[in-house]
């Protein structure tokens, strides 16, 4: 579990290609101070798992299913990532609660500077957007943001001046993508206001309507 506050940049090294996978080995500094064999570090997003270690490095396997989720397959070397180690349960919880499992990849559509901040539209899929909200949380690149308006094709963000020099994000140009995961519990709520794929001939559906929240007490 991760926060969505990037710890630092790192940069890859070297990058290792299967049939369908990847193995990445990226420089780092301050991840690297606890860090061991099979401690989980959120990359650009992504959970991926330590396999080696050196004084500077540390590498991650990326499978075929993480590859179909992400735009690592985009990444070369000398490409900047975000990086945080996982949460300890003793952490502040500054940002919102990332899984580290991507949901999709978005594309920046434009950034434009709004006095000290910059917003940032980015497109995605409809299924992505219908699980966010305005004021909702997103990690983009593993960067947990606020997100300020959502519309039919795309959502936008705004980040300050600390983020836009702590992350990736003011570095992507027009049409580059980015890893998405929508908010956790968000993904929760639509799922079980969702009609079950369980349901059988004898179980009536339930209708979630403004009625069903009155008898049940949601509303006055």
């Amino acid at each position: 579990m991760f926060t969505g506050l990037i710890e630092e940049v790192g940069e890859i090294s070297s990058i290792r290609a299967g049939q369908n996978s990847y193995q990445f080995t990226i420089k780092a500094n301050k991840v690297l101070e606890d860090v061991k064999i099979g401690d989980s570090v959120c990359t650009n997003g992504a959970c991926l798992t330590v396999t080696a270690i050196t004084s500077q490095r540390f590498t991650v396997d990326i499978m075929s299913e993480t590859v179909e989720k992400t735009n690592f397959s985009e990444l070369k070397i000398g490409s900047k990532v975000n990086l945080e180690r996982a949460l300890r349960l003793s952490d502040r919880l500054g940002g919102h609660l990332v899984s580290g499992h991507i949901d999709g990849i978005g594309k920046v559509k434009a950034i434009h500077k709004d006095d000290i901040a910059w917003r940032i539209h980015i497109s995605t899929t409809a299924f992505i957007l219908h699980q966010m909200l305005d004021k909702g949380s997103i990690a983009i690149d593993g960067i947990s943001l606020t997100i300020i308006k959502v519309e039919d094709d795309s959502f936008e963000v705004s980040i300050i001046p600390h983020t836009a020099q702590e992350t990736t994000l003011l570095g992507k140009n027009i049409n580059d993508t980015v890893n998405l995961e929508t908010d956790m519990i968000g993904k929760y709520v639509q799922r079980f206001l969702s009609p079950s794929t369980a349901q059988t001939k004898n179980q009536p559906k339930k209708s979630f309507d403004m009625d069903f929240l009155a008898k049940n007490g949601f509303l006055s």
